[in-house]
């Protein structure tokens, strides 16, 4: 429980909520001392307003949004309290504000919350109206606050500058770690290797994200990573994990065929079995050091695992002979064994030695390559003001229910309207599975949380014991908001109405107007997400799938270049994978909130799961291919290969034409597979003639062009078949 406990305080989700409860908090107990509670109350709301922007990233780019966001929460609350007083002003500027903070979405995650702050802060302002000169005192204090919480911080980033770094380090080797074990459970004889597929395509969604976190804060500040050693080896550790994940999709096996191949030897594959569950261990091992900040010590033996699977086939060839097509399949596995440990090794000296700069020789180059470019044209707002635009569809459907609530206020005798318009903001979200889920959790947490606040109230009666509990679910609500929003809705409530309780003496009216405002809140964000321009994943799905072939095709291309030319992996191979593995993650995700979404609403699931999964395997078998290319010296790449290639490059260019509706711009299958069949035979018979020529002088390099031909060949026949079974779905989507 101890230990429960300190992790659960030293997470980043604990450490933002301490940030914002330090900063709310500290102005409005040092000038309650002086009278002046109002004053530090409206602080606190400049710093809480301004919390939603503080994203990670480098120092720069996390004071430049922290910055902007208050801009933003200070303007929006001028804006409100000056056209208040004229209601044929205050609607319609306060409708095409909702509107237009919402499409600044578009420019990302971080712009995301610098609108998400802009929101709440025009539902807040209608709420708490001031006149007069009290208006621009009031923005300077709210602006005061923002001042605050970006200084509070960068105090706590200074205090803790790679705390985050650390966990999400830790969490990227929790989640390879739970990859790599699903890859273990594949060899149980009777494993049910559909969901075990499953769960892997859902791994390398939560991987993506968690992917693209540490970009952000490790590449963003990686000129500073020379100057470095836990900069470097966070840095060595993370390409690191890459380089297993990428091994792990590209080494795939045949499962079933080994089980039946190796039925009467079943100790040859539970020896391996045993060495691969003992590699996801060990990353959970370095993930768990990490993430407690003890010293890494290592406790299974990779090397000696390796050692009993290579005797585990030395017994085997004795007992059963030199079966030379099962001894190979068993080297293979060896082989990337091998790799993989060889690659766990280096993540585990990471954490026992100093790394140097030659322990990231070549490997940091042109890293900046890898980041999202930090600009915001205009031409990306224009492309997005349209209906097939997900976030145009969210910006109408979120301004016309905050118009509705507005409605709902005037017609009724509501206390506080604002708290409608406060839940339908941070209910509703782009997709219905999600805006659902959290309509729910809000109600149920809303109604919770007022029976407990009403319980404790109904007990206590001294006003110090109230503040202290009320900063403690504040702390507690906004730590729990990211990780379980019920229990945090739940928190949130108790503070809300203790600090009205405070403030008002009447509080079983507050608690009655909360649960109720509350309810028609979330009940119109559920509503509106349903009727109001609802963005249904069927109808974004061709997009994710489209964008999922054109990334893998752009990998493949960079694949052929890198056969063709030889020489060193360029950046551009680099970023095509990535873009790849980030791809095929989007399509994943798109079919998870699919079966979120109402029966009828679920069309073409069965379609948008085989094209998730033909997209993935795809791109395994890319990555085996460029794995391979990297890690032997090839030989020349004949013209037959190049013109397969270039037959699979015409099959997902093909599929991208039918998606697009444009099919008559693609050539006609027949002539394709006429053209292929030749092709094979030629690769074969030029691949068959080399080696005869090598062999008469060289028996080993016969034996390695051999297996690099046979291995060529069988990729390049699956990467077709591959693509034309895409090209089906496509056509059947």
């Amino acid at each position: 429980m101890i230990q429960k406990v300190k992790q659960f305080t030293d997470s980043t989700n604990f450490t933002k909520a301490l940030t914002v409860t330090f900063a709310a908090v500290l102005p409005v107990i040092i000038l309650s001392q002086f009278g002046l509670f109002e004053t530090g109350f409206a602080l606190a709301i400049g710093a809480v307003l301004t919390y939603p922007a503080d994203i990670p990233s480098n120092i720069k780019h996390r004071t430049r949004g922290l910055l902007t966001a208050s801009l933003i929460v200070v303007l929006c609350t001028l804006i409100a309290n000056l056209t208040y007083v004229i209601p044929l002003l205050f609607y319609p500027i306060t409708i095409v504000l909702v509107f237009f903070l919402s499409m600044i979405s578009v420019y990302g995650q971080r712009a995301t919350m610098v609108s998400f702050s802009g929101l709440l802060a025009i539902t807040l302002a209608s709420g708490h109206i001031h006149y007069g000169w009290d208006i621009l005192e009031y923005c300077l204090l709210i602006w005061a606050g923002g001042f605050i919480y970006t200084a509070t911080s960068l105090l706590f980033n200074y205090l803790s500058p790679h705390r985050y770094t650390e966990l999400q380090l830790a969490e990227c080797l929790k989640l390879t770690s739970k990859y790599m074990k699903q890859r273990g459970h594949l060899w149980d004889i009777d494993a049910n290797r559909d969901e075990i597929t499953q769960k892997q395509l859902f791994l390398q969604v939560e991987l993506n994200t968690n992917h693209e976190n540490l970009r952000e804060v490790l590449l963003r500040r990686s000129s500073n990573a020379g100057n470095s050693n836990r900069s470097r080896k966070m840095l060595l550790v993370f390409i690191s994990l890459l380089e297993v994940l990428e091994l792990a999709l590209s080494t795939s096996f045949d499962h079933s065929k080994l089980h039946q191949k190796f039925s009467t030897s079943p100790k040859v594959l539970s020896t391996y079995q045993n060495l691969a569950y003992n590699i996801a261990k060990t990353l959970r091992k370095i993930s768990k050091s990490l993430e407690n900040k003890k010293e890494y010590k290592a406790k299974h033996k990779l090397l000696r695992d390796l050692e009993k699977f290579e005797q585990a086939i030395q017994d085997y060839k004795k007992a059963r002979g030199k079966a030379a097509a099962d001894v190979y399949l068993l080297t293979n596995m060896l082989h990337y064994a091998e790799k993989q440990i060889e690659k766990i090794k280096v993540i585990e000296r990471a954490f026992t030695t100093k790394t140097s700069h030659k322990d990231m020789q070549g490997r940091d180059k042109d890293l900046e390559k890898f980041l999202k470019p930090e600009y915001y044209p205009l031409h990306t707002l224009k492309e997005n003001l349209s209906l097939s635009s997900t976030i145009f569809r969210l910006s109408l459907r979120l301004t016309i229910t905050i118009a509705i609530g507005f409605i709902i206020g005037g017609l009724f005798p509501l206390q506080n309207v604002y708290w409608i318009l406060l839940t339908i903001v941070v209910i509703m979200r782009p997709g219905y599975g999600l805006t659902k889920q959290r309509s729910y959790q809000r109600i149920v947490g809303t109604v919770l949380g007022c029976i407990i606040a009403f319980g404790l109230l109904a007990v206590l009666s001294n006003t110090f014991a109230i503040a202290v509990l009320a900063i403690t679910c504040m702390l507690l609500g906004f730590t729990f908001t990211a990780i379980n929003y019920r229990i945090g809705a739940t928190f949130v409530t108790v503070f809300v109405v203790f600090i009205y309780s405070m403030l008002n003496p009447d509080v079983n009216e507050v608690i009655q107007y909360r649960i109720i405002d509350t309810v028609i809140g979330a009940g119109l964000a559920f509503i509106a997400n349903y009727f109001f321009w609802p963005a249904w994943e069927f109808i974004q799905l061709p997009v994710f799938i489209k964008k999922s072939i054109e990334g893998n095709r752009n990998y493949l291309e960079e694949i052929a270049l890198l056969y063709n030319k030889k020489g060193e992996v360029p950046t551009s191979y680099r970023v095509a994978r990535k873009n790849a593995f980030i791809e095929v993650g989007n399509l994943t995700a798109s079919y998870q909130r699919m079966t979120q979404e109402p029966k009828s609403k679920q069309k073409q699931q069965t379609q948008a799961y085989k094209l998730a999964v033909l997209n993935h395997t795809l791109l395994s078998s890319l990555a085996s291919l460029g794995t391979y290319i990297q890690s032997h010296q090839t030989s020349k790449a004949s013209d037959a290969f190049n013109v397969v290639i270039q037959a699979v490059m015409r099959n997902l260019n093909y599929a991208i034409a039918i998606l697009n509706n444009e099919e008559n711009t693609a050539v006609t299958e027949l002539e394709q597979t006429q053209e292929l069949d030749a092709r094979f035979t030629e690769l074969k018979h030029i691949r068959l003639q080399e080696l005869q020529a090598i062999a008469l002088t060289d028996k080993q390099g016969f034996n390695e062009k051999m297996q690099e031909a046979q291995l060529v060949i069988e990729q390049l026949v699956w990467l077709n078949n591959l693509s034309e079974k895409i090209v089906k779905a496509s056509k059947q989507l």
